[in-house]
C-alpha cells in the first residue's frame, strides 16, 4: 500500500498519464510534452513559462491554479482547462485520499471549524436547494477519491472490519476490536473500515498500534476512555485521538472509508488514509469491493446487516470472481438478536461461497477463521 501522497515511479510510455504533483509535472515536461496528459489539482502558478511553450494538445487540467496567460495559451493549444472552484471547503479534483490532519485542520478552534465539518455543512446546504452544479461537484469529488483509493491499494491484501458506530471507547468490545485490527495488520493485511467511530475506529486504532509493543495499545485505550463517545463533543473525542497520535506518532497505516451522508458521525483519526465520500452508496459498494482478502463483521445493527448482504451478493453470483471470506463474530448476536447467520448459511448452501463463510463466538477467533477460509 502506497503512502498518501504516493511516491510515483518515473513516467514511461507505459505509465498512466495522470500527473498528481509538481514533481511529476516537472518530470514529464523534461521529457518534452504534456500532450494527452491529465494534470490533476497541481498548483502551476510558478510554471507559467513552461505552460507558454510546452505542447499541451489533448491535455486536461483539472483544478490546477495557473496564470491567466498560461490558461489562455494551453486552451489555444488544444487543452481543456477546468479551473479551481472557489469558496469550497474541499477540492473536487483532489489527487489523493485525505489524511486525518487534513480533515481535522483547525481542530484547536473546535470541530465546527474543520474542513470535515465545513464539508458536511456544505452538503446539507446544497442538497437542500437541489443545485445541479453542486451535484456535479460531489460526483466529480467522489470519482477523484475512488481513483486515488485505487492507486493507494495496488497490491494490498485488504481485510475489512465492519461493525457498529455505537461501540464506546473504554469497553471490552472496543478493546477486542482494536486487538483484532492490530493482529490483522501484523499479519500483513491492510485493515479497511467504514472510517467512523465505534468498532471502525477501534480496528483502525489497532492497525495504528501494530508497530509498537503490546503495552502501547493498553495505554492508548486508557487515554481514549476519557472521551468514550463522539457525543456530546466531537471536539473532545477527536482531541483524545490526536493526543494518542501525538504520544505515539509512528503508527501503522490503515484505511477508513467514511461518508458525509452520515456527517454527524466524524471520521476517526487513526486511519492514515481516509477516502471520504459524499455518496453513501458509492462508499458502501467501494469499501466492500476493495476488501479482497475478506471481511470480518463485528456485532452491529442495520448498517452492518446491510453490509453483510451487500458483500454476500457478489459472493453468491461470483460477479467479482472467486468468493471472498466472510467471518461473523458473536454467535448469540448473529443467531439470536439479529439472526443473520441462518439466512447467510442458507443462501450459501451448495455454492462456492459456502466454503468461504464462518461464524465464531469471540473476536479472538476471527483471524484464524479468516486464514482458514483463505484470507
Amino acid at each position: 500500500m502506497q503512502p498518501t501522497p504516493p511516491a510515483h515511479a518515473p513516467h514511461t510510455a507505459s505509465h498512466d498519464r495522470e500527473i498528481e504533483s509538481l514533481a511529476e509535472f516537472d518530470e514529464v515536461v523534461a521529457q518534452g510534452t504534456l500532450a494527452h496528459f491529465r494534470i490533476q489539482a497541481v498548483d502551476l502558478t510558478d510554471r507559467t513559462d513552461t505552460l507558454l511553450s510546452v505542447d499541451t494538445k489533448g491535455a486536461v487540467f483539472l483544478g490546477c491554479p495557473m496564470d491567466e496567460s498560461a490558461a489562455t495559451r494551453v486552451r489555444a493549444a488544444g487543452a481543456l482547462v477546468f479551473p479551481p472552484v472557489p469558496d469550497l471547503p474541499f477540492d473536487p479534483y483532489r489527487s489523493f485520499v485525505y489524511t486525518p490532519d487534513e480533515l481535522f485542520d483547525s481542530l484547536d478552534q473546535g470541530y465546527e471549524a474543520t474542513p470535515d465539518a465545513l464539508s458536511y455543512a456544505w452538503l446539507q446546504e446544497t442538497k437542500a436547494d437541489g443545485d445541479v452544479f453542486a451535484s456535479m461537484l460531489r460526483a466529480v469529488h467522489d470519482d477523484a477519491v475512488s481513483d486515488a483509493l485505487d492507486e493507494l491499494l495496488v497490491g494490498a491484501r485488504v481485510v475489512g472490519v465492519m461493525g457498529g458506530h455505537a461501540m464506546a471507547r473504554g469497553t471490552e468490545a472496543y478493546a477486542g476490536a482494536a486487538r483484532l485490527g492490530r493482529e490483522l495488520a501484523r499479519a500483513g493485511f491492510t485493515v479497511a473500515t467504514g472510517g467512523g467511530p465505534g468498532a471502525m475506529e477501534a480496528a483502525n486504532l489497532g492497525a495504528y498500534a501494530a508497530p509498537y509493543g503490546d503495552e502501547m495499545l493498553v495505554d492508548a485505550l486508557q487515554l481514549l476512555a476519557k472521551a468514550p463517545k463522539f457525543t456530546p463533543s466531537i471536539t473532545d473525542w477527536a482531541r483524545a485521538a490526536f493526543e494518542v497520535r501525538g504520544r505515539w506518532p509512528d503508527g501503522g497505516p490503515s484505511v477508513g472509508i467514511p461518508t458525509w451522508f452520515y456527517g454527524h458521525e466524524p471520521p476517526n483519526p487513526f486511519a492514515a488514509h481516509i477516502a471520504k465520500y459524499f455518496a453513501n452508496a458509492t462508499r458502501e459498494d467501494g469499501l466492500l469491493a476493495r476488501c479482497t482478502a475478506g471481511v470480518v463483521f463485528l456485532p452491529g445493527a442495520a448498517g452492518t446487516v446491510q453490509e453483510i448482504f451487500d458483500n454476500a451478493t457478489p459472493n453468491y453470483y461470483e460477479s467479482r470472481g472467486e468468493p471472498t471470506p466472510m467471518v461473523l463474530v458473536n454467535r448469540a448476536h448473529w443467531t439470536e438478536k439479529l439472526p443473520t447467520w441462518p439466512l447467510l448459511r442458507a443462501l450459501a448452501r451448495e455454492r462456492s461461497m459456502e466454503a468461504r463463510i464462518a461464524l465464531v463466538d469471540g473476536i479472538e477467533e476471527a483471524p484464524a477463521a479468516l486464514k482458514r477460509l483463505g484470507g
